[in-house]
């Protein structure tokens, strides 16, 4: 072959496929970066061979206040950045990124349960986790070894779900046939005395009334809320204060509305804001939170005020996913406002509503925290949860089973029907 032809064939407009990059020279960036980084892990090792994490927090302690948030802050931007590097890096081809790779997952574990203070551990599992992740890695770059990637990188959460659901499930099922001490079998007493003693039915119908209150109040809001608030003047503002109860934990929630239900006797100052709405208009202050059955609709506003900006988030981006077509025409059409609504919104965010109504229905069938914090069960307000851990309180293990089994039987249709209606939407699509 000429030479002439060998030029052509390397002129810039050949296809010859773009050579990997090999990594070396290393560029200005990677040298910097790959001093801090060695840098770093080299503190770290330092740290976790000489100091536990206690001894370390023990350490920063005794700072000033001031000098304590610095270094926190400055730990924390130091951390984030070092992860924002590594993601940059580690993906690349080439050898000296292939040892980058291979520094880290050794390194990490190892660091890790040095923290722990157990030096052996941590180089035996640093080692043959790190070579293990490592071999996965190079093995997945070549194109090679799909069935032993997937093992590997499925077997720890596989494990994990054996070890922290499957097992504890099985075991809490026996558990609900044997007796308190767990040491002899008794059949079905435990479940007779749950759906036979008056306080423990009162607790599956509260639990039941819970289901069937607030996720249907919660998404009629949030509806409401995702409607009316849309395109609005300040709409993202109305909706941050809507959704803003959504980042307060559920014992959180609870503390502040005891103080909104609180009650003083006549004539005395009432710190409730409720019973001071009351006296403002020359009623007398009631004590809200002991009369039943009412008392048990006061607890269930608490979670439909929490999950009202949950549902109106999701359902207010359902309603800007339904098509201006559909809208235009059926104003076309003649119809107004509302049957627009029913006939084209509501079908159109079908399947938005159906996942908020099956989240909120499970959130209301294990609440716990709400009642927990703000009644303790007391005055006809239990739940099945809390009666569950009241039971194991009281160390009654098979009747806190039973409660636990029951409350798995009444969530688990939640759950087939929504796994049935995700796998109609995607055969639709």
């Amino acid at each position: 072959m000429s030479s002439t032809t060998l030029r052509a064939q390397e002129s810039p407009g050949s296809t010859r496929p773009p050579q990997p990059d090999s990594g070396w020279p290393p560029t200005p960036k990677l040298v910097i970066g790959g001093i801090i980084a060695v840098a770093g892990i080299a503190l770290v090792l330092y740290l976790a061979y000489f100091f536990n994490l206690t001894r370390v927090l023990n350490l920063v302690g005794e700072f000033h206040p001031f000098v304590q948030v610095v270094l926190v802050v400055v730990g924390f931007v130091a951390f984030v950045a070092g992860m924002l590097y590594l993601i940059d890096i580690a993906p690349r081809s080439g050898k000296i990124y292939t040892l980058v790779r291979l520094g880290i997952c050794v390194l990490v574990p190892f660091a890790v349960l040095l923290f722990l203070n157990s030096f052996e551990w941590a180089a035996a599992v640093g080692a043959v986790l790190g070579a293990g992740l490592f071999l996965l890695d190079y093995r997945s770059r070549k194109g090679k070894g799909y069935l032993i990637q997937l093992v590997g990188f499925l077997l720890p959460a596989f494990l994990l779900l054996v070890i922290g659901l499957i097992l504890p499930s099985i075991q809490t099922v026996g558990a609900s046939f044997m007796n308190s001490s767990g040491e002899r079998f008794v059949g079905f007493d435990n479940f007779i005395w749950v759906f036979t003693q008056p306080a423990a039915i009162r607790t599956v119908l509260n639990t039941i009334v819970w289901v069937l209150i607030a996720p249907a109040v919660s998404t009629a809001v949030g509806l409401a809320y995702a409607v009316f608030i849309d395109k609005s003047r300040g709409e993202k503002y109305y909706k941050v204060l809507v959704f803003m109860p959504m980042a307060i934990s559920f014992v959180g929630a609870s503390i502040i509305w005891r103080f909104i239900y609180a009650y003083r006797g006549p004539g005395e100052t009432q710190i409730g804001l409720l019973n001071q709405i009351v006296v403002w208009f020359g009623g007398e202050p009631q004590q809200w939170l002991l009369d039943s059955p009412m008392n048990t609709f006061f607890l269930i506003v608490v979670l439909i005020w929490v999950q009202t900006g949950f549902a109106m988030v999701i359902l207010s981006a359902a309603i800007k996913g339904v098509p201006t077509e559909q809208l235009e025409a059926a104003e076309l059409d003649g119809t107004n406002a509302w049957q627009r609504f029913i006939n084209v919104v509501v079908p159109g965010i079908r399947s938005s509503l159906i996942v908020v109504l099956t989240t909120i229905s499970i959130a209301s069938l294990k609440v716990f925290d709400i009642v927990r914090t703000m009644t303790a069960g007391n005055n006809d307000t239990s739940v099945i949860a809390n009666e569950m851990y009241t039971q194991f309180k009281n160390f009654e293990g098979g009747r806190s089973a039973a409660f636990a089994v029951i409350l798995f039987l009444l969530v688990l249709p939640i759950v087939i029907y929504n796994a049935r209606q995700i796998k109609k939407q995607r055969e639709i699509r």
